[in-house]
């Protein structure tokens, strides 16, 4: 069973021999490995590449652990280019590498030379990378299963399928397992020994629970604003005292560097402006959320929210919560209200406001949920998101109404919207 991630691989195709290195990240065991060999690697082949002219080395395998030493690595790719046409270099978690930055910029200077690599570790987005390829790096982020490739291996109806992708997310190999306890007990695994252990080795936390707490904490609260103060506060509630904002904003820093985490920060839309505090952060994959929660809290409404920001993110969108100031007249004074739009989606020129609703229950739901909408004051498309399979509609103000299945399943269905 071959998942298709054609987003992905139009994205290495649109890049190939652009004399950058090809940086996908995303967090681990969401299919970089994958996207790269057989997806990318078949590609090259079906279009006429001599398999020769694929070198490919996995780095976190035992078979390979020599190249980890750079020289060795360098070594070992000029050995096998033989003549002047394009060589396709694939390398597996390059992180592995000791100064594998060194490596690669060699590897940029040969002209026949075009270089992939994957990489799970933070380094890959440190100021330090980004001094040392000068501008020569090409990152293409990738994202754990969006429900559209869930549901091309999925072998029943949508709505099961939006249940199965509700509860245990899109992590590749969620699709290969056939019960409940199966897939619980794959993301409670990836959980504890990879994503928790990967951060608190990397960063040489020494006090874990703090860690297991912050990220329950933030499990609960997906959708609802925040920050380190808040945080703390509902420390100090739990009878845990000794933990200090700055800790709390060096994990939120280290989570979002594994990938696990990201952060939507607040945007005047009419002032055009950031507010730094407090923010929005959503989970990479649902799945692993629920099961930092032990799987309690399936609030659709939540992972509504969080479903709709990362498609948005995959589809290559900076999103921001948006802030709008109602002004008003009530019983001759003047009144100020703030309202939010759960989304402001930007690539480009283009732009949409977005609602996440669940249900529009009658009229006077319908008005309290569009009323930041209202009060945007430009012509960009605005649209609430419904969970209901049949909504599709637009009212006399212009607003647009789409069924989240809709939503999901299109790729052009904000442009067709």
């Amino acid at each position: 069973m071959e998942i298709e991630r054609n987003y992905y691989l139009n994205k290495l195709i649109t890049k190939k021999e652009n004399h950058l290195i090809k940086i996908v990240t995303g967090i681990r065991r969401c299919g970089k490995s994958y996207l790269l060999d057989p997806i990318f690697k078949n590609y090259l082949l079906e279009n006429g590449v001599d398999e020769k002219h694929i070198i490919k080395l996995e780095l976190d395998s035992i078979e390979n652990e020599e190249y980890t030493n750079p020289k060795k690595l360098y070594e070992y790719v000029m050995n096998k280019v033989i003549d002047d046409k394009t060589y396709y270099i694939i390398l597996d978690e390059i992180q592995k590498v000791d100064n594998f930055e060194s490596v690669l910029n060699s590897f940029l200077r040969k002209p026949n030379l075009d270089v992939y690599v994957t990489g799970s570790n933070s380094k890959f987005l440190s100021s330090d990378i980004i001094t040392e390829f000068r501008g020569r790096g090409d990152e293409v982020r990738v994202y754990p299963l969006s429900f559209s490739e869930f549901m091309s291996v999925y072998d029943d109806n949508e709505v099961k399928g939006l249940d199965e992708y509700i509860n245990y997310g899109g992590l590749p190999l969620i699709t290969t397992f056939k019960t409940r306890e199966e897939k619980i007990d794959y993301l409670n695994y990836q959980k504890d020994n990879v994503y928790i252990n990967d951060v608190v080795e990397r960063n040489d936390i020494r006090n874990d629970d703090e860690l297991k707490t912050l990220i329950e904490i933030i499990s609960s609260s997906i959708g609802s604003l925040t920050n380190p103060t808040k945080l703390y506060n509902t420390f100090v509630s739990k009878g845990n005292k000794s933990i200090t904002n700055k800790t709390i904003s060096l994990y939120l820093k280290y989570l979002e560097e594994a990938f696990l985490i990201e952060k939507s920060k607040r945007f005047d839309v009419k002032g055009k402006k950031y507010i730094e505090t407090p923010s929005k952060y959503y989970f990479v994959d649902i799945g692993i959320r629920n099961s930092l929660i032990n799987f309690r809290q399936l609030e659709r409404t939540h992972i509504m929210e969080n479903i709709i920001y990362i498609e948005l993110r995959r589809r290559g969108f900076n999103v921001d919560v948006g802030l709008v100031e109602k002004r008003s007249i009530e019983n001759g004074k003047k009144d100020y209200k703030q309202l939010e739009v759960d989304f402001v989606a930007n690539k480009g020129s283009d732009k949409y406001y977005i609602q996440s609703v669940y249900s529009i229950e009658d009229n006077n739901k319908k008005e309290q949920e569009v009323q930041s909408l209202l009060n945007v004051g430009d012509n960009f498309k605005k649209i609430v998101i419904v969970y209901d399979h049949f909504i599709k509609w637009q009212d006399e103000d212009g607003i647009i109404y789409m069924s989240l299945y809709d939503f999901l399943l299109n790729e052009n269905s904000l442009k067709e919207a």
